[in-house]
């Protein structure tokens, strides 16, 4: 880095602390959110990133109204500082003997949050209880260069170009109702009655795909070549169709891993027959590579690893 007089910037600990505010600015992608965590206010925060631009001779942030991003160099520099973080945490624990802890994203999709992982959640937090985890949920793709995400957990084709993915579970799908809905409409495993029935659309299950894209991978798989319902509703998340099921609204495409509790409960039932293979769609860990591996990360994992080959 140079000023714009030519002289190289030399980087002192006068410095420390205005990083330290852009590093949180950075990761939350706004002022006021790092005003919060580091109890300053917002135009404390504004100041310290103005004064370090200045005397870095970079511009970190674009303004835009009421949100933040970070420009070329602050994405670089973001990056450096997330790296240089990580190895200093490894470097506090790399004896042997040292207690597994620190900070760990965890970005997951909320379907599979809610029904698969927070119920199991008690024996990791039991068993590394100084690891702190940060669950956040959402369908959005994730860029990691501007947010600071460790690990996703997703449903995918296992497809993440120039990041590390591990398979962790298959999943199986069939249509699912509620025993009430299946006996109103005369479901019995013939698909005739389909055609006055009211189907849920889960219109995010795979990035860039048609908001009926379960509904017609079930049909292609079945063969069953059957014209879907005319009245549908969507929704944004496999949880909400089968909550919508199981409150007679319709019928969802259920995934076994998610609704096979409330089957084996009768909440739910299968009114076309059992679940079938999806061919190349499961749920995957998705994370960036890292030399070494943070240890927190590596257990978080197997032990991921471990829950999912007790489903099998």
């Amino acid at each position: 880095m140079k000023k714009p007089g030519g002289g190289a910037v030399k980087l002192n600990g006068s410095h420390l602390g205005s990083l330290h505010v852009f590093l949180v600015a950075a990761r939350h992608l706004s002022f006021s959110r790092a005003a919060d965590e580091l109890c300053l206010t917002a135009s404390a925060v504004s100041h310290r990133i103005n004064r370090l631009e200045d005397e870095l001779a970079l511009k970190l942030f674009h303004r835009m109204p009421r949100k933040v991003r970070l420009s070329e160099d602050g994405e670089r520099l973001f990056a450096v500082m997330q790296r240089t973080m990580d190895e200093l945490s490894e470097a506090v624990q790399e004896r042997a003997h040292a207690e597994i802890a620190g900070q760990l994203t965890f970005y997951v999709r909320p379907s599979v949050a809610q029904c698969w992982l927070v119920p199991r959640l008690a024996q990791f937090t039991a068993r590394y209880s100084d690891i702190q985890l940060d669950i956040r949920v959402g369908n959005e793709s994730i860029d990691y260069r501007t947010r600071k995400i460790d690990l996703v957990l997703c449903y995918s084709d296992g497809h993440h170009p120039g990041l590390q993915s591990i398979h962790l579970m298959n999943e199986r799908i069939a249509p699912v109702c509620s025993p009430r809905y299946a006996e109103t409409h005369a479901l019995n495993g013939d698909l005739q009655p389909l055609d006055h029935c009211t189907t849920l659309h889960d219109v995010a299950a795979w990035d860039n795909a048609a908001f009926d894209a379960e509904w017609q991978l079930w049909a292609d798989t079945t063969g069953a070549g059957v014209s879907l319902a005319r009245r549908f509703l969507t929704f944004d998340r496999s949880d909400l169709c089968t909550l919508a099921a199981l409150n007679h609204v319709g019928i969802a495409i259920g995934r076994e891993q998610l609704v096979k509790d409330r089957i084996a409960r009768g909440e739910l039932v299968l009114p076309f027959g059992g679940f079938v293979d999806t061919p190349h769609y499961g749920y995957y860990l998705v994370y960036p590579h890292h030399d070494p591996m943070p240890r927190r990360l590596q257990v978080l994992i197997d032990w991921l690893v471990k829950e999912a080959c007790t489903e099998l």
